[in-house]
């Protein structure tokens, strides 16, 4: 295990933590804004997409609150 954490150091964890919290955050205004315009320009409830985004912004409030009150 030594190696790798030679080869893994701590600026990699935490690039690695924020492109996954970006990414996150991207997937969900991606869903969001498709679930918007299916709504405003076809007049159709993408309910899939709405589900996505809610649950995206979901996860990522109850882990907020959970690292919040546990560290």
């Amino acid at each position: 295990m030594r190696i790798l954490a030679w080869v893994f150091d701590e600026r990699f964890l935490v690039h690695r933590l924020r492109a996954t919290s970006i990414a996150g955050l991207c997937g969900g205004v991606v869903a969001t804004a498709l679930f918007a315009w299916h709504y405003y320009a076809d007049h159709f409830w993408s309910w899939e997409l709405l589900s996505v985004g809610l649950t995206m912004a979901a996860v990522k409030w109850a882990v907020m609150l959970w690292y919040r009150f546990t560290n």
